[in-house]
């Protein structure tokens, strides 16, 4: 079955996807300990407080940089395992990986 766009924001879902999965990529594959050097390094600044909301928050921050949302609203899933893209007729999720979920979990 073809899902067709419902609204006008459903006809931007696939490049915002497609850019966001292009910055996950780029930590998906990291050990767990470089991931939030590389956070670090991607939004220029520390972590402050190393909570798991603010690694979530942080997460997001590096998925969507310099990607433009056209109104998608992205948040981390209950289990930490995949970033929700949501806003249109639908919801899309983007799997992170073993180890960014660790990380996240990993917070105090």
């Amino acid at each position: 079955m073809t899902v067709r766009p419902r609204t006008p924001i459903d006809l931007a879902l696939a490049p915002v996807a497609v850019e966001i999965d292009m910055n996950l990529a780029q930590l998906r594959d990291l050990p767990f300990d470089e991931i939030g050097y590389r956070l670090d390094l991607a939004l220029d600044r520390p972590e402050s407080s190393g909570s798991v909301d603010e690694r979530c928050e942080r997460m997001i921050a590096s998925a969507v940089r310099n990607v433009d949302l056209h109104g998608w609203e992205p948040c981390i899933t209950a289990d930490h395992a995949r970033l929700r893209l949501s806003g249109g007729s639908a919801s899309l999720d983007i799997g992170l990986s073993a180890e960014v979920t660790r990380y996240i979990d990993a917070g105090v």
